[in-house]
């Protein structure tokens, strides 16, 4: 699995989506899905730390990184490249 499907389905799992839920690039997160509120982003930065085996300091945690699919992409692949 490639790693932008690793995040889609790190998303689903953790926002509880069904799979109708477009989630593409330019998805919007933040105001963008309901689901995804404050406790959202703890969860997700829980999974991302565990799928990927990194950790992110909370002095590197940008709202930007969350604003779309794409640039939480980003956010992750710039930790592991």
């Amino acid at each position: 699995m490639n790693r932008f499907a690793e995040i889609q389905a790190l998303l689903r799992r953790s926002l509880q989506l069904d799979d109708d839920v477009v989630l593409d690039a330019d998805t919007e997160l933040l105001g963008g899905l309901p689901e995804f509120d404050s406790m959202a982003v703890v969860v997700i930065l829980g999974e991302i730390e565990n799928t990927f085996g990194i950790q992110i300091a909370d002095d590197e945690i940008e709202g930007e990184a969350f604003a779309t699919v794409g640039s939480l992409h980003a956010f992750v692949s710039a930790r592991l490249d």
